[in-house]
Parts: structure tokens; sequence; C-alpha cells
């Protein structure tokens, strides 16, 4: 068994002695959920079950937990079809008529290996994979599986590989990290968080296993048998590592090399204010606010061209400029979310200087775009303009923003010349603006190497708003 790192067995702590105490007993009976005295987290809260005892064994097929959906309905497949190991970027950018043919020669192979048999979702450990009808963004899945010796399985997320599943006795297959057990994100590069699980959790063959996992943008947190094997890591698009995966995709249930069964398949998807919480909940320790909702304490600028409005600094319509802090940064870590209104412009101001424009005075723009920005305003972009980028010189990745009028959860970190971007638990900007030699219409930016500044805002005419701003030097 692969020893935990302290901060993972204190994360692992953490999670097992939450703050709410005897809590009546919710009458939910699925294995691991549901022990006598145990604490457990369901529906985004934890959760303690006082009397229940588990009684899987008695009671096998369920109704869904309030919130939640049934994958499985067990009486047949309705709602699956059929899937392999393919990128759904690329399945949905096929011709109708050829995805339409594609789908179809999966699902038959698939209903040719797959059965229901007393409730249960049995594969013989060949076929396509079962493969669910509907796309989901960011969802709690619940589900419990049971296999044989030499078998080998997984949970693809987004059509994403995978939550390992596999024969965690099989020697062969050690020098691949089957000693470690199931849960892990095992098509992660090596060494990457999230690739090993934290603690082994497989129950003997025979057994059901009770699988939990939580999916917010890309990162994942799964427990196994009621114990935290992946903690909030990266999951890796298998199909290009340069890109992140999806913000939408497939729960797939993979299969080959021996049977499986899986029973009791749940899923809940999760809200934008749910989802900001739970990324705002890890790695907040040595963060500090630096706007404190009320009036612009702490900050210098053009602040007149703002106002506060709802405990948010919110750009006047029809004004800009740069508001910063009145403290300096070098390295950082900065937090905050934000709202857009229908083809809003902003930016984040990184090492600013206290004059000119952020984009090429200071350090970089970090640009604050509405993804739909063209379609909003019939204006074409230049990819380095889109939201994420480094305004002009490195472009991110598109199509991760919540729904106009939803607040976004961002983080950047900037260390050296490197800048990282994540938007919604999603890493659209990894860069070295060390290695720029090309400009946006060949515009210079002297102050890319820059090593400290301020942090602020670049306005530009729309009401974009911006609350909960904290940093964390480095």
């Amino acid at each position: 068994m692969k020893s935990t790192p302290n901060n993972q067995r204190q994360s692992q702590k953490k999670l097992q002695t939450p703050r709410f105490k005897n809590l009546p007993c919710l009458g939910l009976k699925f294995g691991a959920w549901c022990f006598s005295g145990v604490w457990c987290l369901v529906f985004g809260v934890f959760i303690r079950f006082g009397v229940c005892a588990s009684v899987v064994a008695a009671v096998p097929i369920l109704a869904p937990p309030p919130g939640f959906d049934a994958l499985f309905n067990g009486r047949d497949l309705t709602g699956w079809r059929g899937g392999e190991t393919y990128d759904h970027r690329k399945l949905l950018a096929m011709p109708e008529a050829e995805r339409k043919a594609q789908i179809e020669k999966w699902t038959k192979s698939m209903r040719e290996h797959w059965k229901v048999e007393n409730g249960e979702l049995v594969n013989d450990g060949r076929g396509a994979y079962a493969t669910t009808e509907k796309d989901y963004g960011d969802f709690e899945l619940i589900v419990q599986y049971k296999t044989v010796p030499l078998a080998d399985s997984g949970i693809y997320l987004r059509g994403c590989p995978q939550v390992q599943i596999w024969d965690y006795t099989e020697k062969a297959k050690f020098p691949l990290g089957a000693d470690k057990g199931s849960g892990g994100l095992w098509n992660n590069s090596p060494g990457a968080p999230g690739k090993d699980p934290l603690v082994l959790a497989d129950k003997p063959f025979g057994q059901w296993n009770s699988l939990h996992v939580i999916m917010v943008g890309a990162r994942v947190t799964v427990w196994l048998n009621d114990k935290l094997v992946v903690d909030h890591a990266l999951l890796e698009n298998y199909y290009d590592r340069a890109v992140p995966v999806p913000p939408k995709g497939p729960i797939e249930l993979q299969t080959h090399g021996g049977e499986i069964r899986w029973r009791n398949i749940f899923i809940r998807q999760i809200k934008a204010t749910e989802a900001n919480k739970i990324l705002a909940s890890h790695g907040e320790q040595g963060f500090e606010s630096v706007f404190n909702g009320r009036d612009f304490s702490g900050w210098a600028g053009p602040t007149d061209n703002y106002e506060i409005v709802d405990g948010a600094i919110q750009c006047r319509p029809h004004k800009g400029g740069t508001p910063y802090t009145v403290g300096e940064y070098s390295d950082f870590v900065a937090r905050l979310e934000f709202k857009m209104p229908p083809g809003g412009n902003n930016g984040l101001a990184i090492r600013y200087p206290g004059h000119g424009d952020t984009a090429y005075e200071g350090m970089c723009e970090v640009q604050v775009l509405d993804d739909n920005y063209e379609k909003a305003t019939g204006e074409k972009i230049d990819p380095r303009q889109a939201h994420g980028s480094a305004y002009g010189m490195v472009p991110a990745a598109r199509g991760y923003q919540r729904a106009i009028g939803q607040w976004n959860f961002e983080e950047v970190t900037v260390q050296g010349s490197k800048i990282k971007v994540e938007l919604n638990g999603t890493v659209i900007l990894d860069c070295d603006l060390a290695n720029v030699k090309e400009f946006m219409h060949d515009h210079p930016h002297p102050g890319k190497d820059r090593t400290s500044g301020h942090f602020g805002f670049a306005g530009h005419n729309d009401p974009v708003a911006f609350r909960n701003i904290r940093i964390k030097p480095l």
C-alpha cells in the first residue's frame, strides 16, 4: 500500500470529521454510504447515519436519493448506448449521419455483451462500453460494482478515461499500479495527482464496492468504500493532454477482461453556486481578502469609474480604466468570482505598474471576455483575445464559462514568468511568457518581464462584476 503524504492524510482526516453532529438517519441504504455512526458525503454535504445498517444485500435495488436521477432503471438498457475509447469532441464533430452510424455500431456491440440480471447491469468482459445517452457537466455520481479476479474496468468521466477499477491482487499488473487498488485516475501522467489512489480501499471479490465521484470542471474527487482515494485532482484529457477535458460528456462503464456487475447508479448535476463553493473549499489556506465588499479601501486608480453592487466591484457602463490594489505582488495566486453580461469585456491586471495599459505596461492582462463575444457583438477576435488568454500573447482554451448571469470561479497563479489560469475547475491557460516571441498585431509588450506590481481590473465600458477577491503571496 502506498504511504499517504502528511497533507493528504490531513485532508482525509478533515473529510472524516465534519462539523455536523447527531443528524438522524435518512433511511438511505446504499453500501458504503450507510454504516452505523459513520459520516458520509452525500448530496454535497456531510451526513451522519446514526442507526442505519448496511442492508444492501437485503435491499439491492434502491430509488434515487433526493436530488439524484437513476442512470440505470434496474430493468433494461433504457438511457444507454454503446461507446468506446473515442474522443467525444471528435464524435460530436462528425457529420450527423456518420455519427449516428458509429453510435449504432457501438450500441449493437454493447447489447450483445451487456444484460440485466436480478436488477444488476452485467457485462461479460467484452464488447462496447455502456455509455449514457445524455452528456453531463459538473456532477456527483454514486454507483456500486462487483467484479471477479483478473477483470479490468473503469468509469469514463465526460467520455475521458478513467476512474480505474481492477484486480488489486493481480501481480502481473503490479508494475502498472494494480497493487495500489482501484479508484485512481489511472490515465493521468506518471506522478500526476490522482493517478494512484491515496489508499487501498477495494473489498474482497464477491462483495459489492461503492464508488462516490464528484467532478467540477476537470477537478475530480473519489471515495471508494467510504475512503478518500482521489482528492480534487485534475483529470487529464487522455486524447490530447494539451487540451482540457470537455465541459460536457457522457458517463461510460468500461469493461475488458472479466465479468463486472453494476447497480444503484445515480447521478446529480451540480449547479454553479455549489460548484463554486466546492472549488473554494480546497486549498483556501493562506489567502487574504483584498476587497471588503463595501468600499474601495486598499485600492487606487480610477475607482470612480467602478461601483459596488451587492458586494461586488462592477465597472460602470461606458467607463473603464484600471483600479488596482495598493499592495504589490511578485509571485501569487489570485482567486475571485466574476459575472459577465452579454458581450462583456474586462481583464485582470497582472504586476501592473500603476500607469498605462496593463496589457502592455504590466506583465500582462489576463483577458476577461464573454466566451460568446463574437456572436454577441458581431466582432471577430484573435484567439489571443479570448477569455483567460495572456492578452495578445498566448491564447486560452475556450468554452468553459458558465451561462450569462451566473458567477464563474477563477484562479490565476503567477510564478516567475509563468501564468496559469483555472476557470471553473479547468485549466485553460498554462504558459511561460518568457517563451513568447510573436505578438498580436506585432505590438510589443515591454512590461511582460516585470517581476512585481499591483493586481487590478482592466475595464472596457461593460458592467462586468467581481467579488470574493483574495490573494495568496507565494
